[in-house]
């Protein structure tokens, strides 16, 4: 009895915890799916309105129209869809051959695997933009793609599931005369598949918002994204539409609503099988 009038307390003080969680992480996308739905003299008023009196669709119409949107939601998912293809082809492999074989320096080179993790983007973005002017990737896809076709990160993580693997099962795939490559496509990574969802969908959103470089590396239309071009909404008759604005971050945003709500499931299986707290 006494355990339950402790219990009960607790429970309530954890039901309060994540409710105001919820509400942090939850308000900025209601403000921002609010905003987009009213007029702009609705934006301006203080205090603010969470409820416009009425929902002005048309933003979204506008925010589409206003430049060639269509041009940069393509090259955003030709850039993300790239990078996914480009990392799987090589954080499979290294993931593999860290996890299961045993080769001299494995430890020195999987540390610095892992240090690169340490190193922020904008540190080496310079000598890398030299090197892509240099090979003529400028204003291009592939100068958007190819400095992200390996992930430390990935590498990491595929190495943690790959290693839970057992051992004896290798062996038998072995006796029947499997080459490493069948092992690894036929076992680990079909094994690996939450992971590798959990991968994937991590990558998809971090390239999906990236702003930074594809502002370094293009200077026209044909090669930006949607961040990019969402980010030249702010100004409109010499002010900021912030209704406008936020229809198109709604519109950069719901992809990555849509993948999230399939994945979900594989990504906590993925963190709950590599041991990744």
């Amino acid at each position: 009895m006494r355990t339950l009038k402790t219990s009960l307390p607790l429970k309530i003080l954890n039901v309060i915890g994540l409710i105001i969680m919820v509400a942090i992480f939850a308000m900025p996308f209601i403000w921002m799916i609010s905003t987009s739905l009213k007029t702009l003299g609705e934006t301006m008023v203080f205090p603010p309105k969470w409820i416009p009196d009425e929902l002005i669709w048309e933003n979204f119409i506008s925010a589409w129209n206003s430049g060639p949107f269509l041009q940069y939601f393509m090259n955003s998912v030709l850039v993300s869809v790239g990078i996914l293809i480009f990392q799987f082809i090589t954080v499979i492999p290294a993931a593999y051959a860290f996890a299961r074989y045993e080769f001299r320096f494995k430890n020195v080179l999987f540390s610095l695997v892992m240090v690169t993790m340490m190193i922020p983007a904008q540190l080496i973005f310079l000598p890398v933009f030299l090197n892509l002017s240099d090979w003529g990737l400028l204003d291009t896809l592939w100068g958007l793609i190819l400095p992200f076709a390996t992930s430390a990160f990935g590498i990491f993580m595929l190495r943690q599931t790959f290693k839970q693997v057992p051992e004896e099962l290798l062996e038998a795939a072995r006796l029947d005369n499997s080459t490493d490559f069948k092992i690894m496509m036929k076992i680990m990574v079909p094994m690996a598949k939450p992971t590798l969802i959990t991968l994937g969908l991590f990558n998809f959103i971090t390239h999906w918002n990236d702003y930074f470089w594809p502002l370094v590396m293009t200077t026209t239309e044909s090669a930006r994204t949607l961040p990019v071009g969402i980010a030249q909404l702010r100004q409109v008759d010499g002010g900021v539409a912030w209704n406008i604005l936020m229809a198109g971050n709604v519109i950069l945003v719901i992809p990555i609503l849509i993948i999230f709500f399939f994945a979900q499931r594989h990504i906590i299986r993925a963190f709950t099988y590599t041991g990744v707290k």
